[in-house]
């Protein structure tokens, strides 16, 4: 049902659109087609978000309606026209004609927030620049124009502006909807064609009334004909299958940007001195203040998104020097990191002649654990084992992974005897019913940080040559004398 679905409005839609260019221009029978079609297009979003079962229906709803009192205008002004000498402008028709961009906008704003976990403001400061070029655009091209007619009063200057600014509205928010990763889901495609003709439609006629040029049939055919397309690609965004999806949560897409996007942001941020080049180059440079304005934002708007893609860097380059020292399955510092540490901590006690000790631990039997259980749970107890002994050390002790099932700790300000201690209530606390053996070294005050953990390491050979499940300790024939 569903393909049938999707075919039937295809077929449709072709043969509505195709068919226009048929009938006769300023005929009743082109009057009925254009309001059937956007009726067809707004039955049609109904019936496919039924088909499809799209949650949540509300911004389809929304659109349906926008949709029909736009098509509803067309019979509006056919109706006044054809039962008043002069309906004059605005007249209720733009009521209708305007009721699309209400409608669109709060279909797509609530797309926006179903699709945004959080709120993702390098997305909206991309949106935000693109949209000002645009409307930098549209302010010079149609909306000053628009406003600076005396002829219309102040109803049509507002409803003059409404049109342009309506669409710079719906380019925005298609654009943020865009940028939240809709751009490979068909149905947004198809439903972003829909705007993009009705915006291509409005630019047209704005150009066309400052030109003060009245198309003949034919144009003003083929410029209805793009309206009729909108319509009609509502409906068929509605009935594809990616309609159920385009309103599900996405997470916020990367920070970084890509080379259509910046491509894009280039092309918007130029449109300002683009547009006072142009004018200078005509001698007619008569919007500086708003080019200015445009510009400024734009300006703002860029260092903007500069602040946030070095904030990122920043955290980036941060978390590569924490992963870089940091053990991944345990979370402990790794074998750099104490690399780095124990030659630090020795110059530090050698300026206070203070002691320093290290142990060297390795968990009993872990291949044979390994084996046995597996290495998924041989992992788990590398993790248990870390945490629980991380309960049992000071808060000054340095406890580090040294390599597969060898851990390394740091003791200062211990002495060999008191380092016994904390390793035994480690050892204790070893958890799944395993043990370790565990070697200890007091530093001898000249000793480097490689022949410290080397005798470290010695005695823990003693250690497993005895039994396992011990501790020893390796102790230097002389001590350097510490102060009290």
């Amino acid at each position: 049902m569903g393909d049938r679905l999707m075919r039937t409005n295809i077929v449709v839609a072709v043969v509505m659109v195709a068919g226009f260019l048929a009938v006769p221009d300023g005929s009743t029978l082109q009057m009925a087609w254009q309001v059937a079609c956007g009726w067809f297009a707004a039955a049609m979003i109904v019936v496919g978000v039924r088909r499809r079962g799209v949650t949540p229906a509300a911004p389809w709803w929304l659109f349906a309606l926008g949709v029909a009192g736009n098509a509803s205008g067309i019979l509006v002004e056919w109706v006044l026209t054809h039962t008043q000498t002069d309906p004059g402008f605005p007249s209720w028709a733009d009521a209708a004609y305007l009721s699309l961009y209400p409608a669109a906008a709060g279909g797509l704003l609530l797309m926006i927030r179903r699709r945004t976990i959080q709120r993702d403001w390098s997305s909206i400061v991309d949106a935000t620049t693109l949209t000002t070029g645009m409307g930098l655009l549209a302010w010079v091209f149609m909306i000053k124009p628009a406003a600076a007619d005396p002829s219309i009063g102040l109803a049509g200057h507002i409803v003059s502006v409404a049109y342009p600014l309506g669409d710079v509205v719906l380019l925005a928010m298609t654009v943020r909807l865009l940028l939240s990763g809709s751009g490979h889901n068909m149905s947004f495609r198809l439903l972003s064609a829909a705007l993009i003709c009705f915006l291509a439609g409005d630019g047209t006629w704005a150009l066309i009334n400052q030109m003060v040029w009245e198309p003949g049939p034919g144009a003003h055919k083929v410029l209805a004909d793009v309206f009729l397309s909108g319509y009609l690609l509502f409906g068929v965004a509605a009935a594809h299958p990616d309609a159920r999806s385009l309103a599900r949560a996405v997470a916020p897409r990367p920070i970084r940007i890509s080379r259509p996007l910046l491509l894009a942001l280039t092309a918007a941020s130029l449109i300002g001195p683009g547009l006072l080049i142009v004018q200078a180059l005509t001698h007619r440079v008569t919007d500086v203040l708003s080019i200015a304005v445009g510009c400024g934002a734009l300006f703002l708007l860029v260092v903007t998104r500069m602040s946030q893609l070095l904030t990122q860097l920043d955290v980036q380059t941060e978390k590569a020097r924490e992963l870089a020292v940091t053990d991944e399955l345990t979370g402990l510092p790794n074998r750099r990191a104490w690399n780095t540490e124990l030659p630090r901590a020795l110059e530090r006690v050698r300026r206070g002649n203070r002691a320093l000790t290290v142990a060297v631990i390795d968990v009993d039997h872990f291949k044979r654990f390994n084996d046995a259980y597996g290495h998924p749970a041989g992992d788990r107890l590398l993790k248990e084992a870390a945490a629980a002994w991380q309960e049992q050390v000071r808060t000054v002790d340095h406890l580090a992974r040294y390599g597969g099932e060898e851990f390394v700790l740091l003791l200062p300000e211990a002495t060999a005897e008191q380092a016994r201690e904390i390793v035994d209530r480690m050892r204790l606390a070893t958890p799944l019913g395993q043990t370790f053996s565990a070697g200890i070294a007091e530093w001898d005050g000249a000793e480097t940080s490689d022949e410290l953990t080397a005798r470290a390491d010695g005695a823990l050979y003693e250690a497993k040559k005895a039994g396992r499940n011990r501790i020893a300790v390796s102790t230097p024939a002389e001590l350097l004398t510490r102060k009290p």
